[in-house]
């Protein structure tokens, strides 16, 4: 089986899914942009200003490509990751899709004092925040399972997954 964490950036793709590998046996996480950052040997914002974002999404999915000839994963995208209609029916087909829905408050909370978010740069704000999930939604609402994050730990939020995945 394969486990997709999907959502926007600071919704805790990664965290859950830290928590997630601890609690599901034989299971190991993979970072998306830690993946692309280690194929490219360097950050995912040195990638957006070196090469441009078109060339992060190809990346994108050359990583999907490879993680789906695993199998016991869990896959901690990056936020637009699901934008991309082939990563998106790569992803629905092949891997239990999970939507870790947060509201932009709490994700600006979340990330306020963060440097390396490339898509809002230095001046950012919850409206912006609340664009861009605007802008997604209707993609991330294609996921199989949606779970609010919203004031859960991280546990909180993996028992939910594992409810979820046990009834599918």
């Amino acid at each position: 089986m394969i486990i997709t964490l999907i959502g926007m950036m600071g919704s805790g793709k990664t965290t859950t899914g830290k928590e997630l590998e601890k609690e599901l046996e034989g299971f190991a996480l993979f970072d998306m942009d830690s993946e692309i950052e280690k194929s490219q040997g360097c950050s995912v914002t040195e990638i957006f200003e070196k090469y441009g974002e078109a060339f992060f999404r190809e990346k994108e999915t050359e990583t999907i490509e490879k993680l789906l000839e695993k199998d016991n994963i869990i896959i901690s995208t990056g936020g637009g990751v699901f934008e991309n209609p082939k990563n998106r029916s790569l992803l629905l087909e092949k891997t239990k899709v999970i939507y870790l829905k947060t509201s932009p408050e709490v994700i600006f909370d979340r990330i306020k004092t963060e440097t390396h978010r490339p898509l809002l740069g230095n001046n950012f704000n919850p409206e912006k925040i609340s664009a861009i999930i605007e802008a997604r939604q209707a993609n991330y609402e294609k996921a199989h399972f949606t779970i609010d994050t919203d004031f859960k730990s991280p546990y909180n939020i993996v028992t939910e997954i594992i409810k979820c995945l046990n009834c599918a």
